[in-house]
């Protein structure tokens, strides 16, 4: 008796795409999956919501499931590579070859974050967007508040998730942030191979954990082998992205609805960064989130779509 192996299952995403800011290139897709049986897609189907990732993480960091509720509750939703991840542009190396050194640079050659900004509109333009809701985790978060200072007229909502003020970088960013952790990152050496990356996103993955729920590494070593991305323990480009300099204006400019979530046992970024946050920008929401470090994990979706379409309504 012979069998028909099975056919492998459709991708929830559509069609890899690129937008373009001067010579970078971007690279984005667009969740497409039927979620109901009178759920539309593409840009018409719903209010259109883009995600921007984090230090050195690819776009399919964002889980899936998040994404597919996101879906459900009404939002189109288009995810994509920061420069310097992914599949988007990788940019000459630099002098500071660490995200700690580039963080002690006086200068950071290699762009700026008003370029990380101007990469987050190319996408909206190529997408055809007028404006949409951003949401932004960890180094996205501060690139879509410096969207919020910068085009305004863009932004329908704004969320950061394990996030800096966006203004403030280099030194001025050390208060929010645990040194250790990102010590800890700095000795992380794994071979160029895909086996290298798989082991790396483990540790990665199990770093960034709140330390207040079981590790659980098999689950982690299905996601990171489903997407070896070797972004996060390439130091040099994360030392690019981290060193990117602003130079606009404070986030107390920001009059864009602002909801501001941050895991209660973050590793990386103390919670006092979304005080800051909340407390500076008029009108902002706080959200904690308890059992959440860096990371995005199941438990806390529903509490996540829940507070984004809260916000969406209330706009």
């Amino acid at each position: 008796m012979t069998t028909t192996p099975a056919a492998p299952a459709a991708s929830p995403w559509g069609p890899l795409r690129f937008a373009e800011n001067g010579p970078v290139r971007l690279a984005f897709d667009e969740w497409t999956e039927q979620t109901g049986p009178s759920a539309r897609t593409g840009p018409t189907g719903g209010e259109p919501l883009l995600l921007a990732t984090g230090l050195g993480a690819n776009r399919l960091w964002v889980p899936d499931g998040l994404c597919r509720m996101l879906a459900e509750h009404g939002f189109t939703v288009v995810r994509y590579d920061q420069r310097d991840g992914g599949q988007s542009t990788h940019l000459p190396a630099t002098a500071a070859r660490n995200p700690i050194a580039a963080l002690f640079a006086k200068r950071q050659s290699a762009y700026t974050a008003e370029d990380m900004t101007e990469d987050a509109i190319a996408v909206l333009d190529e997408l055809g967007w007028d404006s949409a809701h951003l949401v932004g985790v960890s180094l996205g978060g501060a690139v879509v508040q410096r969207v919020a200072l910068r085009h305004p007229e863009r932004v329908r909502t704004l969320t950061t998730m394990a996030s800096v003020p966006g203004d403030v970088a280099g030194l001025r960013a050390l208060p929010y942030i645990r040194l250790s952790t990102l010590a800890k990152f700095a000795r992380l050496k794994f071979p160029d191979t895909r086996e290298g990356a798989v082991a790396a996103g483990i540790e990665v993955t199990r770093l960034l954990a709140s330390p207040r729920r079981t590790f659980d590494e098999a689950a982690a070593r299905a996601a990171v082998e489903a997407n070896p991305d070797g972004g996060v323990y390439d130091q040099e480009a994360q030392s690019r992205q981290i060193g990117a300099q602003w130079h606009g204006p404070s986030i107390d400019g920001i009059d864009r609805p602002l909801l501001v979530l941050h895991g209660e046992d973050d590793p990386l970024i103390k919670p006092r960064a979304a005080k800051a946050i909340a407390s500076r920008v008029p009108g902002a929401r706080l959200v904690p989130l308890p059992r959440v470090g860096h990371e995005v994990p199941e438990p806390s979706w529903e509490r996540i779509v829940t507070e984004i379409r809260q916000l969406a309504q209330s706009s």
